[in-house]
């Protein structure tokens, strides 16, 4: 019994020797680390490489920290086995070998995993942080310099529901907001040419005639205006940079123009109040009105869940498009061919043909879950519908059984547009962001949105702009009173494409 305890004492002085042997080691690794990190800095400026220097050394300091966990892992092992060794040993006497083989071994399978997992799980974390930030400020970047807000046009009294670019000569800008007027604005210069002040209450929405001066509104007076006008473009003034450094982080500074909101509209801005032509039987708000192709009829469309057709010269009603089971929400032509489409609460749009004047055929489309809040034709076969269900959807119109590509976002969409040329999809949303997507759903850019910059409150529109000549080639609205012109540079988007 007295040997056994001597060798007992004997295993317990060497064990202590191996910790404090395996402590100054990693005093002494500790000591060199400085020396380490400044060499391996120094081959790093040596080197030739894309990344900038900042970032190549936070690359740096991250894999120096995974060296270590590793390194401490492995010294930890050698002391694991020494100590199995030393039981082995102990325990060869009493023929408990193999038993006490297995039981060490599993000791240490059992921490190298537990250890390794805990490694794994930091390598996770610290890999997604670092990356997330470096693919954000990347993002962040492109953003700038492919989408720059040009000027902004400010003057209505309360919210701006829609907006639409005209298409004749001189080009200028309309607007239709809930303070119960809609402007012309010059492009260039952001000066308000004309109000129009002939409705009774919140004018939805505005598009312009396809070949004559005239534009025609919906109103929640329940009637739609078909009003001329007459503008002179002034002078655009010299060019300046009028691009904003957006700040990093969004903050909501929705309420920061409120005492500005209470001002009146441009004093020197001329007014109409008397309307050409208009257009009546609805028993509800008029939400939204357009042109059919030709310019000679109209449709409206109505929170009485009808969709009206009237002759412009007659201002006669000559069809009543009913079906849906809820409100409408916008109502949408296409650029060549007498077809209508229709939205609704009721989670669906319709499509309506009058290519055939003895046939008046309509289909009903239910690839939403939600309000469709708009739906809009392209230049060629398709049908683009946004929904408050937070997703957008493309149709081909040969074949609408099913969406060919789907929009998948964090937010409700309101009134999309798409890019005659270049078909891409402008995404207004309720959280403020506007989100650029082509048409087969890859995301192509955020617009730059900030406490500076952008829109502070809901974006309720979009709409491209294909004349070159503006300077700005997008336009959005919403409800901060104010609409934005924004320079989108295609060229580049689609190469990042």
């Amino acid at each position: 019994m007295p040997v056994e305890s001597g060798s007992s004492a004997a295993a317990a002085r060497q064990a202590k020797q191996k910790r404090k042997s395996h402590s100054l080691s990693i005093r002494r690794t500790n000591s060199t680390e400085q020396e380490r990190s400044g060499l391996q800095r120094d081959m790093l400026e040596g080197q030739d490489s894309k990344l900038p220097l900042s970032l190549r050394t936070n690359l740096l300091d991250l894999f120096s920290q995974i060296e270590k966990e590793f390194e401490n892992l492995y010294i930890e092992n050698l002391e694991l086995r020494r100590e199995m060794e030393t039981l082995n040993e102990r325990l060869s006497a009493d023929g408990q070998t193999a038993e006490g083989a297995d039981l060490a071994k599993g000791a240490l399978k059992t921490k190298a995993s537990h250890s390794t997992s805990q490694l794994s799980q930091k390598l996770k974390t610290t890999y997604k942080a670092s990356t997330s930030k470096i693919v954000s400020s990347f993002k962040a970047t492109t953003s700038r310099a492919v989408c720059q807000l040009v000027r902004e046009y400010v003057g209505h009294r309360d919210g701006i529901w829609d907006l639409s670019v005209s298409r004749t000569q001189p080009v200028v800008l309309g607007t239709a907001s809930a303070d119960h007027s809609a402007m012309l604005w010059s492009i260039e210069t952001g000066k308000c040419l004309l109000r129009y002040a002939g409705h009774q209450g919140s004018v939805n929405s505005i598009k312009f005639h396809p070949t004559e001066q005239m534009a025609l509104t919906a109103s929640g007076d329940q009637t739609a205006h078909i009003w001329r006008y007459m503008v002179q473009l002034p002078t655009p003034p010299p060019a300046a940079d009028v691009t904003q450094t957006p700040s990093e982080d969004d903050v909501d500074s929705s309420d920061k123009d409120e005492a500005d909101g209470e001002a009146e509209g441009p004093s020197d801005c001329p007014s109409l109040r008397v309307a050409s032509t208009t257009l009546r039987s609805h028993q509800g708000v008029v939400i939204a009105a357009d042109w059919l192709v030709g310019g000679k009829q109209a449709v409206t469309a109505s929170w009485d869940r009808a969709a009206n057709l009237y002759d412009v010269e007659t201002s006669e009603l000559v069809h009543s498009l009913t079906g849906h089971d809820q409100e409408l929400t916008h109502c949408c032509t296409h650029p060549t061919q007498r077809l209508v489409v229709t939205s609704s609460r009721d989670t669906t749009f319709r499509l309506w043909d009058f290519r055939d004047p003895s046939i008046h055929s309509v289909n009903v489309f239910q690839g939403h879950t939600d309000t469709v809040t708009s739906a809009v034709f392209t230049a060629g076969d398709n049908v683009v519908s946004g929904s408050d269900d937070r997703t957008v959807k493309v149709w081909d119109l040969k074949n609408m059984r099913s969406p060919i590509a789907t929009i998948r976002t964090d937010s409700a969409v309101n009134r999309v547009s798409v890019s005659v040329t270049q078909r891409i999809i402008a995404l207004p949303h309720d959280n403020r962001q506007v989100r650029l997507f082509d048409m087969g759903g890859v995301r192509l850019a955020r617009l730059p949105q900030s406490n500076r910059t952008g829109h502070r409150r809901m974006v309720c529109c979009s709409a491209w702009c294909e004349e070159d000549a503006t300077g700005c080639n997008l336009f959005t609205c919403g409800f901060d009173r104010q609409a934005i012109g924004w320079s989108i540079n295609v060229a580049a988007l689609l190469q990042e494409k």
